[in-house]
């Protein structure tokens, strides 16, 4: 998912603005419209909101930088043989300011209100801040399994023998499928740069417990890379070569 024609400081800004859209969005839609009196979207919706973004920031951004949009992405994507492990840090670190500017944005509307009342800020969390008040075991584990699906998703849907131009609504129907399963466990991680971005302007307790939306997503990166790399190679009778899957 590495794009060579295109410089360096154009595929970082693609990231920036694609991880500032998914974060802007998907979290404005958690914290501007979930809840409204009435007329609120609900989990659903706000499921729905960051599918979206993924969506429109993949078929729109894609072209340039790939459309990580997400440190575990990239991380997965690396270790698959897709992307250069050079140019993680300067990825990872767009993707984290994308991020924390759609997090400061956000802030800035939210308290654009008399009395407003902020909750979580769409923040990540386990124990007594889970939504549905789930423990540290069961945020590790969804995080984990649904990052690591996440990654097997992507990488079938981006390979040479996946259906031409149907990446981009293949990974963000993935993505709203894996918000309708765990908003009520973790408020839905499976990307550090997304959690990072409200956290640091959410409650303490959101970066007391950003370390779990850090690691899960990653270990669960790396794994989902290591299913589909074994899945390839058993698929071409354990040659490892005419998948059509390298990285490009």
């Amino acid at each position: 998912m590495e794009r060579r024609d295109f410089s360096a400081p154009q595929k970082w800004t693609a990231e920036f603005i694609g991880t500032f859209w998914l974060t802007f969005g998907g979290c404005g839609s958690a914290v501007l419209a979930a809840g409204f009196p009435e007329l609120g979207i609900g989990f659903a919706g706000v499921a729905l909101a960051f599918g979206l973004t993924v969506l429109t920031g993949a078929y729109a951004l894609g072209p340039i930088s790939g459309g990580h949009f997400n440190p575990a992405v990239s991380i997965g994507l690396a270790a698959a043989g897709r992307f250069h492990p050079a140019q993680l840090p300067a990825y990872i670190v767009a993707q984290l300011l994308g991020a924390i500017a759609a997090g400061g944005l956000l802030y800035l509307i939210a308290t654009g209100k008399a009395g407003a009342q902020l909750g979580g800020f769409a923040t990540n969390g386990y124990g007594e801040h889970s939504p549905g008040g789930y423990n540290l075991m069961s945020a590790l584990l969804i995080e984990l399994v649904l990052t690591a699906v996440f990654l097997v998703v992507i990488l079938g849907a981006t390979g040479r023998r996946a259906a031409q131009n149907f990446a981009g609504l293949t990974i963000g129907l993935c993505l709203t499928l894996i918000h309708l399963i765990s908003i009520p466990v973790t408020n839905t991680s499976v990307n550090p740069a997304r959690s990072t971005g409200v956290a640091l302007f959410g409650p303490v307790y959101a970066i007391e417990q950003l370390w779990l939306f850090w690691l899960a997503p990653i270990v669960g990166a790396l794994i989902g890379a290591l299913i589909y790399r074994g899945l390839r190679l058993r698929g071409n009778g354990g040659s490892g070569s005419g998948s059509g899957d390298t990285a490009h």
